[in-house]
């Protein structure tokens, strides 16, 4: 039987793994193990789910679709009130990683929905991660796949992918940049329209075939029809 985790380990362990506990919850982790604890944090859909029927009690106008304000306040109350404490620290901390923000971006519904998107994967394997990212609407609009055309190539996206999210400075060509971009035409979002004066209207991923390349590609050593 593996013993009690001391106090001092608990605290630690969730203001890495959390945003810190309150007495009473540190209370009831001290009868359990480390290990034990650890197992929990790793598999949140063992916790209840974050009530928002109790935030919205208390704050009735606080819905996504008003504006950036109202899903700041959202999320900052299910970070102190989530008993899922891994996986809303997870969610910030790709929030982090793949910074996007509500100065381009302009619609909060997209931005609730890739918190979303971080919290369903976050925890997972880094590859489906990356690919679910691809087909985000607020990360395709924050790097400009929108305008990423078979006809016109936009290379930002791309870029982004290969030196800040996955293989680094160094370890790709320009050409690789180019051949990756080609590779995410088509891949682009349907209700662009944005701004509160409009109304926040959903976004939602869409892959346009007649606007992909189809041609060869010869990407990182690899050829084909990416």
């Amino acid at each position: 039987m593996n013993k009690l985790a001391p106090s001092k380990v608990i605290k630690h362990l969730m203001r890495r793994a959390g945003f810190g506990a309150p007495y009473e919850l540190l209370e009831s982790l001290s009868l359990q193990s480390y290990e034990e604890i650890v197992e929990q944090l790793l598999d949140p859909e063992s916790q209840p789910d974050y009530d928002e029927l109790t935030f919205f009690r208390y704050h009735p106008t606080a819905d996504v679709m008003y504006g950036p304000q109202h899903n700041k306040l959202n999320w900052m109350y299910r970070m102190t009130h989530s008993q899922r404490y891994l996986q809303e620290k997870m969610a910030l901390f790709w929030h982090y990683v793949f910074a996007t923000g509500d100065l381009k971006v302009n619609n909060p519904y997209p931005m609730y929905k890739q918190i979303e998107m971080f919290r369903e994967h976050g925890m997972g394997n880094y590859r489906t991660l990356l690919i679910e990212l691809a087909k985000d609407p607020a990360m395709i609009f924050w790097l400009d796949n929108q305008e990423n055309h078979k006809r016109a190539p936009n290379e930002n996206w791309g870029r982004e992918l290969l030196e800040l999210f996955s293989l680094g400075v160094g370890h790709y060509t320009e050409k690789d940049v180019f051949e990756c971009a080609r590779a995410f035409t088509g891949w682009t979002i349907t209700n662009k329209v944005t701004g509160i004066q409009l109304g926040n209207i959903p976004w939602i991923f869409e892959y346009k075939p007649e606007d992909h390349d189809n041609g060869e590609k010869t990407f990182l050593g690899h050829t084909g029809n990416f």
